[in-house]
């Protein structure tokens, strides 16, 4: 009798928190709205936010909510907005998503990068995976608990932020250095860049979640010489000398550097594909394990080390000119507690004539795996596609996670996307013809929906 009770109040909890039709299609249309809103973000202060925070605070208010729209700088706007939990005692979960997008050319996509076309069962468009699919899946959900009078056990705080495809200083930054009581109580959030699915190979199916990120350490390189005639012999040339240094950059091989989140990542790929491995070993050789781990490899290869890649070069003005001054600019990343070791091989890696300092730095992270959040991670994306294995990864860029950071909370990439096979979720992160299945979406509001209310 008492089994027969407890089954029929699982299946009865269960249907209460099912996702009706209506978020289903409210979370196609809202991503397909979004992409339509231009948020171009060039890294130049002239994107405007505002009328996409405007269209997610109107569908939050319609959820009876009461957002907060906040801007730094005029146009450049976040919305946040705080749902009360039953449980008082929990601590609150931060769910946040940003409004704006890289830049796209026309001319290079099948369909344009702004329409929001719905195409055979995909939405298409700037934002399509990076990351209005999160922002419209956070909406439909919350307006489904409004039509189903479902409240979450922890109070869960929900912000759209600016700004964060550039330095996040008009976005998240804002928010945590100058709004922190929007989000007391806060202790871990969610945001993009994991919970997706990857095709392993052999009908394996892969969820990696993220469990942390590298630093970002943008630097800008400066050699100073001595200007002069082209024609002339000149050992004090900026721009050789400031060429010998990005040389050196470019051709450095960074030492493996295994941080706690990377070691459960090659763990678990190595039990789920039938590997041995053993991370903790004397003799363990890093690149051995990714050389089997055939496409799997991908997730964790670009974070064993730090790196740092040269991208930009800015010289001279005239061809029989030596420019007294030339400049570089170096893309680098750390692993959490590399940042000693950076410095130092940048020192190194300059040499003598050529300084460098950052020009945009942030903080590497990471998250535990073996914490509630995660096991209710897991469970929901294991619920929606039983025959799938989540693992933890750490992601190789960055997010407002980062800047969230800063107020003591632990951030987690959870964006669920059930995606088919042959379907380049990595490769249209701030590539072209950027788009997303609509039976993705749907899955992603599925999976939401179920861990929010049962973290």
């Amino acid at each position: 009798m008492a089994d027969r009770q407890s089954g029929a109040r699982a299946v009865a909890e269960r249907a209460a928190g099912e996702v009706d039709d209506e978020a289903l299609d409210e979370v196609v249309r809202f991503t397909s709205d979004l992409i339509r809103i231009d948020t171009t973000n060039r890294g130049s202060g002239d994107c405007q936010e505002r009328p996409a925070a405007e269209y997610a605070a109107e569908q939050l208010a319609g959820a009876g909510l009461e957002p907060a729209m906040l801007e730094r700088t005029k146009g450049r706007t976040n919305v946040v907005a705080r749902i009360e939990g039953t449980d008082p005692s929990a601590d609150a979960l931060l769910v946040h998503g940003h409004l704006d997008v890289v830049p796209a050319e026309a001319d290079d996509w099948q369909v344009h990068p702004f329409s929001g076309e719905i195409r055979d069962g995909v939405v298409w468009g700037r934002g399509a995976i990076d990351m209005k699919n999160m922002d419209a899946m956070i909406l439909s959900v919350v307006r489904g608990w409004a039509r189903a009078g479902i409240r979450p056990r922890r109070d869960i705080v929900i912000a759209f932020t600016a700004d964060e495809e550039a330095s996040a200083i008009d976005g998240s930054g804002f928010l945590a250095d100058h709004q922190r009581h929007l989000f007391e109580g806060c202790t871990e959030g969610i945001s993009e860049s994991g919970a997706f699915t990857f095709h392993a190979g052999g009908g394996l199916r892969l969820y990696p979640v993220a469990a942390g990120e590298r630093g970002t350490a943008w630097l800008k390189l400066t050699a100073e010489g001595r200007a002069g005639h082209g024609s002339k012999v000149n050992r004090a040339n900026a721009v050789s000398r400031l060429a010998a240094a990005v040389a050196r950059i470019g051709d450095h091989e960074w030492p493996v550097r295994l941080t706690p989140t990377v070691r459960a990542a090659l763990t678990e790929l190595a039990a789920v594909l039938g590997i041995d491995a053993d991370v903790d070993a004397p003799d363990f050789d890093v690149d051995l394990l990714l050389s089997k781990l055939g496409p799997a490899a991908s997730l964790v290869e670009p974070t064993v080390r730090n790196s740092a890649n040269p991208t930009v070069l800015e010289a001279g003005y005239k061809v029989n000119v030596i420019p007294g001054h030339a400049t570089a600019y170096v893309d680098g990343r750390v692993v959490p507690g590399g940042e000693a070791e950076f410095r130092t091989t940048m020192d190194a890696l300059t040499g003598p004539d050529v300084s460098w300092d950052y020009h945009h730095g942030e903080v590497a992270l990471q998250a535990p795996v073996d914490s509630p959040t995660y096991a209710a991670m897991k469970a929901a994306l294991e619920e929606f596609d039983p025959g799938a294995h989540v693992v933890p990864y750490c992601m190789s860029g960055g997010t407002d996670a980062k800047q969230f950071s800063r107020l003591g909370i632990t951030g987690y990439g959870f964006s669920p996307l059930k995606l088919p096979e042959g379907f380049d979720y990595q490769a249209l992160f701030h590539g072209v013809d950027e788009r997303v299945p609509v039976e993705a979406l749907h899955f992603g509001v599925r999976v939401l929906d179920r861990f929010l209310r049962t973290v």
